[in-house]
């Protein structure tokens, strides 16, 4: 039995988990789309998206590096300004920048923020910090990079930042981002769940669990994980 931590997890999504990258279903329901948003709202899940820098230092929600797998471009979003990307359609609409997000929300439901980093890492924290602006609703933002939560401990300590990690990273490596990352929170592979690590890390920090798609891994996941993030039959 693990131990009992001493404050309640504010980003807890309760029974529903987080949708991961919204509430999304192949070509009805696009990822990180606002109608994956809206179906997600609609079924009071959490929200888990990610989140790119453009070139002219805008956040925009999508999870590739370049458009092409949903956009059909091979436009990089790292070289493209806002209004390059706008003649994109995804899910029928604009590609979400993180402000429209948080608009959409408005505080109903916890957000996961997974940010992608790349070669222009410093212009990310002052870029996600003026897209986040003065949001009071529940929004923790993580990365595989420990670079990012550090950076928000030093620079924005209110944020609530978190650290997303592989099941392969080996244990020197893990040791070295959890101690430079300092999170609030650890999102986990779903392989790596059970293992002595986790359950050590899960008696101070909220344990959160990706990318659940099965009966079987959403059974495991809510033995050894405080919420699921999930998506197509990992659905709680």
């Amino acid at each position: 039995m693990r131990s009992s931590r001493s404050a309640a997890d504010p980003l807890d999504p309760g029974p529903a988990g987080f949708a991961h990258r919204g509430l999304h279903d192949g070509a009805t329901f696009i990822e990180n789309s606002f109608v994956a948003f809206a179906a997600a709202l609609e079924r009071k899940a959490g929200i888990e998206c990610d989140l790119r820098l453009t070139a002219d230092d805008q956040i925009i929600v999508f999870h590739d590096a370049d458009a092409h797998r949903l956009c059909g471009s091979r436009a990089v979003i790292a070289r493209s300004t806002l209004a390059d990307l706008a003649r994109f359609s995804v899910g029928g609409r604009q590609i979400p920048t993180l402000g429209q997000l948080l608009t959409l929300v408005d505080g109903r439901v916890p957000l996961l923020l997974e940010a992608k980093i790349d070669e222009r890492f410093w212009r990310l924290g002052p870029a996600l910090l003026a897209a986040l602006g003065d949001y009071r609703g529940a929004c923790g933002v993580m990365s595989f990079d420990p670079r990012l939560p550090r950076w928000l401990k030093t620079n924005a300590p209110h944020v609530r930042r978190g650290l997303v990690l592989r099941d392969r990273l080996g244990s020197v490596r893990r040791w070295t981002a959890m101690m430079l990352a300092d999170p609030y929170f650890l999102a986990v592979d779903h392989a790596a769940l059970g293992q002595r690590w986790v359950e050590r890390a899960r008696r101070r920090l909220p344990i959160y669990s990706w990318t659940i798609r099965t009966p079987a891994e959403r059974a495991t996941a809510s033995v050894h994980a405080d919420a699921l993030i999930w998506e197509a039959d990992g659905r709680p």
